[in-house]
């Protein structure tokens, strides 16, 4: 009853079942693991920012490069305020606006890029605060390079004068005659009214898009575990009731229309044949 199994045919259909369900179970592990990684990274960063306003001001050079262990971290730097651009497109309680920000020449020579703090509306350098005159301490939140496209950062490019789309050292180099360090401080108090730019998280730990691509794909590499066992057992039962009515001598509809067929055809050529003989006759 089950000899077919041994056929080339089903040796093929067994070994690719074999390998395929590990495949999608490893596939599906992976993408469950990396939505984990994501949820352990927005909780440890939540109480990342909650726990670096307790501790003390650290100096920036301490702090640098910035990365997830230090992102969010309370900075100190001493300086005196230079360029001032406005960066467009910021949301702030599902408002838009725009940020101030000023960069702190600092007595190494590199500039940090300083979000004074936020304003309603359309972007407009009349009614943004000039910054403070001469040596300044400022004490926030240090923040990573920002990269266009990437959360919540404006993609687009060609800004008007005086404007700039990501925080980023790459972007505004291009702006200003000076160096600047590739991370840029959100001040704790808001500046001249404004409001206090909200610490955001490092790139790829919240709970964003992608997290919840990564549990989709979970669920869809487990389906398809179940699908290949499903489509297995379903193609398992035909062969079986095929190769049970052989045995009973039963034949499918298939094979009795195809015995139909044959058997016209062979009558339609028996019926050719006899009137060509009789046509023959009456030539003769």
């Amino acid at each position: 009853m089950y000899r077919f199994l041994l056929t080339p045919r089903w040796w093929g259909i067994n070994v690719f079942v074999v390998l395929a369900i590990p495949f999608c179970i490893f596939m599906g592990s992976w993408q469950l693991g990396r939505f984990e990684d994501r949820v352990q990274d927005h909780e440890t960063a939540s109480t990342q920012d909650e726990s670096a306003r307790r501790e003390a001001a650290r100096p920036l050079t301490e702090l640098l490069p910035v990365d997830k262990a230090t992102v969010g971290k309370q900075t100190t730097v001493t300086g005196r305020y230079g360029d001032q651009l406005l960066v467009p497109e910021r949301q702030l309680d599902d408002r838009e606006g725009f940020y101030v920000l000023t960069l702190l020449r600092t007595d190494g020579g590199e500039a940090l890029p300083v979000v004074r703090g936020w304003l309603p509306g359309e972007p407009d350098a009349a009614t943004a605060p000039a910054p403070p005159t001469g040596e300044v301490t400022v004490t926030g939140a240090l923040q990573a390079a920002e990269s266009p496209g990437a959360n919540g950062v404006s993609g687009r490019s060609g800004w008007p004068e005086g404007q700039t789309g990501a925080i980023s050292a790459a972007t505004l180099l291009n702006l200003v005659p000076y160096d600047v360090y590739d991370a840029w401080v959100t001040l704790n108090e808001g500046d001249s009214g404004m409001r206090a730019v909200p610490v955001s998280a490092p790139q790829g730990t919240g709970l964003d898009l992608k997290a919840f691509q990564n549990l989709g794909y979970t669920a869809e590499w487990f389906a398809f575990v179940g699908f290949v066992i499903f489509m297995w057992f379903r193609l398992l039962r035909r062969e079986v009731e095929l190769a049970r009515d052989a045995e009973l001598g039963l034949t499918t509809e298939d094979d009795e229309s195809g015995e139909n067929s044959e058997n016209g055809e062979a009558g339609d050529k028996a019926g050719e044949t006899k009137a060509g003989e009789t046509k023959a006759g009456l030539i003769s």
